[in-house]
């Protein structure tokens, strides 16, 4: 049984939502053999009243939405806990955002920085992350309202939000509203884009402005719509910059036919109402980005990403690239890293290891975004794709798989920036087939309302597993949580703290324990690698003032141990 389970938890959710949905299916199919479908449900048809009545009400739709998603989580905390990083780009996003909660937009490098050294962390010029400043920049809002998940909580409260009011420029209240709450139920409350530091719900509320001004630009001309516009550019450019390159692409190319079209508005009234203020918007965020780049690596045209391949990386962001010839490294976890990218990236480019990849990438981004719910509706996608007005989300849509398909690397996140595209062409195709009805058989009404409930029923079923502690998904909270926990055993401490973090045979570097705040030499507890007793000495002398532990990361405890007193490693 325990070997059943392993080979099918990757996927059991999904094998579970699957099942519901056959079930259900079945159960509608065997049902409208027994009736006329005349006689709807009393309870289905109040609940839609109501739904209609607040979905008119478009403003007070997209605040209910936000705050709902607030509520539901924080609801959930003695449950499902608060997140503790664990991957290495949350330790990266949270760097980012302790810099920028205190004011500053990078750090100098730190004196000790060989023993510092981590993964997509630069130490020169600046010890910065490497990533975009967006991420950064909502956790240091959590971080200065009391923790960074706070930010992490606002931000997909906002992605939320910010997807009921673009499908409102697109779809009736209703199905705005209702397209808003299945983004709730499946990336709002249990995805790891809420329970985790990853941040990526800005991209996708990034997206959402972008699309949903859009159909407003061409109907009101409003330069409220255009700066909106803007701002979703902005957040793109500065979270995910090549994927939101990518979705803003087809966005220009409607813009531009728009404006010099057949029905294109006169310039008098485009010119200062949509392009100038857009260009203005536009060349500031440029300026804004550029002084950030200068700050962190000498040079506004010199991304943080391109200093960690120069200094760490060898493999290339790209298919087509070369890789690097290898650099050395101060220590041996951070050589065995960069060689595994370079291993990874030549496999993924062999007749056999492409497909694989690619294989591997589509299934986990089905998992996330759509399952087996959010497929069904799809079935009515050649409907779709014959609507004029959904050719640009499909177009967006599919401009972004042969974006993501020359990638090195992939993880659902990197769709993000179409999150709100795909969502539009779910809702619609949910539109279609609402009304399937084969003999006059309301069948497809009845699948619609399944595919909520459903979605409620996952919610309830993966919170009651963490209630009674069954295991059918990854445990919560999620997260490194012995780190956590020797961290907050050391904060409690009277004096500074440094922690020399060995590993065992065979680590997996992705368990990485390395990281550090903003001024290293300010913060509580410092983490540094064990670079041996001689290689150590310099750091110990450095901080002679602070309490040394040591702290073999791999043992079953990671239990503390005072460093002078602690058997060296072997």
């Amino acid at each position: 049984m325990q070997k059943l389970f392993l080979l099918l938890a990757p996927s059991l959710l999904t094998l579970i939502e699957g099942v519901l949905l056959v079930a259900a299916v079945a159960l509608i199919l065997f049902s409208s053999k027994k009736s006329s479908g005349r006689d709807q449900p009393t309870a289905f048809l109040a609940i839609e009243r109501g739904f209609a009545r607040l979905a008119r009400r478009k403003r007070l739709a997209v605040l209910v939405v936000g705050l709902s998603v607030i509520a539901i989580r924080v609801a959930l905390i003695p449950i499902l806990g608060v997140p503790q990083p664990a991957a290495h780009d949350e330790f990266s996003y949270l760097l980012a955002a302790d810099t920028f909660a205190h004011g500053k937009l990078t750090n100098p490098t730190p004196p000790m920085w060989v023993h510092f050294e981590s993964f997509h962390i630069i130490q020169k010029p600046t010890y910065m992350s490497v990533y975009p400043p967006m991420q950064g920049i909502v956790l240091a809002a959590g971080q200065l309202l009391g923790h960074p998940w706070i930010g992490q909580v606002l931000a997909t409260s906002l992605m939320c939000s910010a997807l009921c009011w673009m499908l409102q420029g697109w779809l009736p209240p209703s199905w705005a509203l209702f397209g808003a709450a299945l983004a709730v139920l499946r990336l709002g409350i249990l995805s790891y884009w809420m329970n985790g530091y990853w941040s990526t719900s800005i991209v996708a509320f990034g997206g959402a402005l972008v699309l949903g001004a859009w159909p407003r630009l061409r109907k009101h001309l409003r330069t409220r719509d255009a700066l909106l516009m803007s701002l979703g550019l902005v957040i793109l450019a500065n979270s995910r910059p090549f994927e939101g390159l990518v979705f803003a692409v087809p966005v220009a190319f409607a813009m531009l036919f728009w404006l010099v079209g057949q029905h294109r508005p006169s310039f008098r009234q485009s010119v200062p109402r949509v392009i100038f203020p857009m260009v203005f918007a536009l060349a500031i965020a440029t300026a804004a980005t550029g002084y950030y780049y200068y700050r962190v690596t000498g040079s506004p045209f010199r991304m943080t990403y391109q200093v960690e391949v120069e200094t760490y990386a060898a493999a290339p962001f790209f298919i087509w690239q070369t890789p690097r010839p290898e650099t050395s490294y101060h220590n041996e976890v951070m050589g065995d890293f960069y060689r595994w990218e370079v291993k990874v990236f030549e496999t993924n480019r062999t007749v056999t290891g492409y497909p694989r990849r690619a294989a591997q990438y589509l299934i986990s981004w089905w998992y996330f975004y759509l399952g087996p719910l959010l497929s069904l509706p799809l079935l009515t996608l050649p409907r779709v794709v014959r609507e004029s007005k959904m050719r640009l989300p499909l177009v967006i849509c599919a401009a972004m798989v042969p974006a993501l398909a020359v990638e090195t690397w992939n993880m659902p996140h990197y769709f993000s920036p179409a999150t709100c595209a795909l969502s539009l062409v779910v809702v619609q195709g949910m539109r279609h087939l609402r009304h399937w009805s084969p003999a006059r058989r309301p069948l497809g009404t009845a699948l619609v309302r399944a595919i909520p409930v459903l979605a409620c029923a996952m919610i309830l079923l993966r919170v009651t597993a963490a209630m009674v502690h069954v295991q059918i998904e990854a445990a919560w909270p999620r997260g490194n949580l012995k780190r956590a926990t020797i961290l907050r055993q050391l904060q409690h401490f009277p004096s500074q703290q440094l922690v020399i973090v060995v590993y065992g045979p065979g680590h997996n570097f992705d368990r990485e324990w390395v990281y550090n705040d903003a001024d290293i030499d300010a913060a509580k507890v410092a983490w540094a690698r064990d670079m041996g007793t001689d290689g150590n000495q310099k750091l110990l002398s450095y901080f002679k003032d602070r309490r040394v532990w040591r702290v073999n990361a791999d043992s079953a405890s990671s239990m503390l141990q005072s460093y002078r007193a602690a058997k060296q490693p072997e």
